[in-house]
Order: C-alpha cells, then structure tokens, then sequence
C-alpha cells in the first residue's frame, strides 16, 4: 500500500526527490549490521525494510543499484578477523545469498564491495597525516579490548603493513560475492567499485603514474576481467612529474585539489582499457562548500563523459555522489558533497542550485538520446 505524500517517511521522500530531478536509478547499500546484528541471528524487519526500499525505487522508475558492502561490516564479524578470516567469503556469500532470495529479482544492477582499495590510494597519495597509521594501530587494539576478542579490525582502518593481506582478502570475498549472486541470478550485471583517480603525466613523470596505477587501480582492473562491469568513483585528477605530484594552478576543491571537471573521462578512459569491461560510475561528485562551483562542476564532467562515450569506451550509468550532504568517514558532516542540504535537527531537505543544475544536464541528455533512438 503506498502511503499519502503526507505520510511518507523520510526514505520514501528522498526517492520523491531523486525522481524530481528526472533521474533513473538509485543507488543504495544494504547494510549488513542491519541484517545479521549478531552472527546467525537474521533480522526478518531489517530485510523487510530493503525489501520495501527497492520496490520503493521501482514504482517512480528508478532502477535499484545495491552495494552488498559499503565499508562497514557487523561487530561480530570485524571482532572475529574481520575480511582477513578465513571463513569470512563464505560468511559474505551468505549475507549477498540472502538479499537475493528476497528481492534479488528485482534489482538492477550489484555491487560486491565499495572501494576496497581507498586506502591504497590514501596512503599513495600521502593524503592522511604520519600520526594516522599510529591511530590506525591504537583504534582496532582498542576496539578488540572492548569486544574481548584478540582481534578486530575494519575495511577502512588498515594499517600499512596490512594492505596486501586485505587486499587478497577482499578478492577473495569479492569473488565469492560474486558467485552467490551469480548462483540466485546469472543475469545479473555484477561488479566491484573501485576509487580512482585520475592520474595523467607531464614529460618524465610517467614513471611515478605508473608506479601509482600499478599499486592502487591495476590490480582490481584485472580482477573485473570477471566481472560484468567495473565500478568507478572519481573525484580528482593527480598530476605527475619527474620529482612527484605536480601543483598545477586552478581553483581548489575541498579535497585539495585543482578542479578539473575532465577527471572522470581520463578515469573512466583508464579503468575500461585495463579492465575491458564496461564502466558504471557508482560515484562522482565534488567536495565544495562552494555550490557555484558543483552547478558547473557536474554538466562540464558529464560533456567530457559523453564525448568519451562517444569515441567508443562502453559506460553503463552515472549515479553523483551524493542526494544530500553526508557523513564522511574522515570530515564528518563538514565535507559538503550533496545536491541537496540537510538540517539536522529537523532533517529536512533543501535543494541546491547544483540540484537544479545536475537536473537540466540529464533532461538535455535524456532529450538528445530521444532524438537519435
């Protein structure tokens, strides 16, 4: 029974504004610790609730992207070896098996894991403080005390000399991810995301991009060989010369960074022609206080994505990140991503001039496709 406008709750009112800037998917993650808050103890409301979300998605036209993993994972599980366990793709296939025996049939496209190499570019990119990896070595000890375990450990957390351990890991996952949900429904597009940055060389700087695409993007480029599609999240483009990264001159996003709308192209370029499967941007999007910069932001990056499209590189969708301003993991509430703002004490919506922005773009895009069908 679909509820008055009245009487919609507040997920139900962001898909009202997802479909109010004339878009055409959603995506979303379950949350495991949701569903599985203790180990073996399934919760019947929480799979409820995704159950109604994705149909919620469905009666506007919105198709239903899940991300089975977007970080976070149960207590249990992350005070019991975490990715690293040896029975923890096993525990994954589970939790991916039980999502799509409830509404698998449903959704559009599938997401095993969501950037399982961010902190491999964090760290390439030196882009956390020399006292982080003291912090990333205090938190999961302090954390395996309080759970009285001799371990604990996150998918966001991880210590330097831990890298290539999580990194098999979470393949290993991956694949088994894969494979469960392959098992309920072969047809099913599936993938990993992946963060991915730009990386472009002036003259002797090639080696150093190199050395970097090689240690953050390559190994999960390959991976997807096995997959239907790659997942890419863009934000930036890092430049390379002989002696290190290059400052070049521009305006700065909250990042850091020079904003440089072209990024997603070069990455999306760079992730298709290693991968060799086609590209769905999951992610992309601009860190900004500054919303003038979004609104022209996002119709100058997706100019650049239908031209590389059009030159031949197969890209399933676009989803920006994000609806709204969001916590992030390091900034808090104080990075500002979304199109739309949020009061949090009353939580209430209000769109940004970039809402409006992000919408035209995809109703000249969708106008233009229309012509040539």
């Amino acid at each position: 029974m679909t509820r008055a406008p009245s009487q919609k709750i507040q997920w139900e009112t962001d898909l009202d504004l997802a479909a109010g800037l004339g878009l055409n998917a959603f995506r979303f993650c379950v949350e495991r610790a949701r569903v599985e808050p203790e180990r073996g103890v399934v919760s019947a409301e929480a799979l409820d609730h995704y159950e109604r979300k994705v149909d919620g998605c469905l009666e506007p036209g919105l198709a239903p992207l899940v991300t089975f993993n977007h970080f976070t994972a149960p207590h249990w599980f992350a005070a019991a070896g975490s990715w690293t366990a040896a029975d923890a793709p096993a525990r994954f296939a589970e939790q991916c098996d039980r999502v799509m025996a409830r509404f698998g049939d449903r959704i559009a496209y599938g997401v095993t894991l969501n950037e399982p190499n961010l902190e491999q570019l964090l760290q390439a990119g030196a882009k956390l403080p020399p006292e982080a990896e003291t912090l990333k070595a205090r938190m999961p000890a302090a954390a395996a005390h309080a759970a009285g375990s001799d371990t604990y450990a996150s998918a966001n957390v991880i210590p330097a000399h831990r890298q290539d351990e999580f990194q098999a890991a979470f393949t290993r996952a991956h694949r088994a991810a894969r494979d469960a949900i392959k098992a309920r429904r072969g047809d099913l597009p599936v993938g990993v995301s992946i963060a991915i940055a730009d990386e472009v060389a002036i003259p002797g700087g090639e080696e150093r991009r190199d050395a970097k695409r090689a240690a953050v993007y390559d190994h999960w480029l390959r991976e997807a060989r096995g997959d239907d599609f790659i997942g890419v999240q863009n934000y930036e483009r890092i430049v390379h010369g002989p002696d290190g990264e290059v400052d070049v001159d521009g305006e700065l996003n909250g990042m850091g960074t020079v904003i440089e709308p072209d990024s997603l192209a070069g990455a999306v370029r760079y992730a298709h022609a290693v991968s060799r499967v086609p590209v769905l941007v999951t992610e992309h999007g601009i860190q900004t206080p500054h919303d003038t910069q979004r609104a022209a932001f996002i119709p100058a990056a997706l100019r650049g994505l239908a031209a590389q499209v059009h030159s031949g590189t197969p890209v399933l969708g676009y989803c920006h990140w994000t609806l709204m301003d969001n916590f992030e993991w390091i900034f808090g509430y104080g990075a500002q991503l979304g199109l739309h703002e949020v009061d949090r004490a009353t939580f209430r919506r209000r769109p940004k001039p970039s809402a409006r922005a992000y919408a035209d773009a995809v109703k000249s895009y969708r106008e233009a496709l229309s012509r040539t069908a």
